[in-house]
């Protein structure tokens, strides 16, 4: 139960992306195929204003929830320049997480802020209510500070090693 519990933000992910693609290629089709036709036909065109909207709405969600879900599977890139000891990387390991959940936090402190001052507003093609797009603010925020106090308080993997780049010139 708990393994589907935590694979929940990488089933919205999967969707937000397959959403995402196909309202693309919705989006494409009816700009440069179904406008030719129409004109073709002489008949209305067919409006497509909500592509914009319906795919703004996906790549924030993606994004937010997307970044959390790096976090906690420590897929961002990182830069090793300092050789630290092992105990001292565990230390600025700690502490880089407690800055992404403040900074977690934070978005989440704001995107509240912005879901309550918009809650009356909507979008102009499809009316939906623009406190949906700044809920993902929320939802990536929290998401952002749960998975790196989880990775505070979890021991780094032994495969977390830094291993130093070799450069050669060939």
């Amino acid at each position: 139960m708990l393994k589907l519990i935590r694979d929940i933000p990488r089933f919205v992910v999967s969707f937000l992306l397959v959403a995402a693609i196909v309202n693309l290629l919705i989006g494409v089709f009816l700009r440069y195929v179904m406008i030719e036709v129409t004109d073709w036909l002489d008949v209305d065109p067919i409006r497509f204003t909500w592509v914009e909207e319906v795919g703004e709405m996906l790549l924030a969600w993606l994004t937010l929830i997307g970044a959390a879900i790096g976090v906690r599977e420590r897929t961002h890139f990182t830069l090793h320049v300092l050789n630290l000891s092992p105990a001292a990387r565990v230390w600025v390991d700690r502490i880089h997480h407690l800055l992404i959940a403040g900074f977690g936090a934070l978005a989440a402190w704001y995107g509240i802020k912005l879901c309550l001052l918009n809650r009356t507003l909507a979008t102009p093609g499809l009316e939906i209510n623009l406190a949906v797009l700044y809920a993902s603010a929320v939802v990536g925020g929290l998401l952002l500070v749960v998975y790196a106090i989880s990775m505070i308080v979890a021991p780094p993997p032994r495969d977390h090693a830094i291993v130093p780049l070799e450069v050669r010139a060939e």
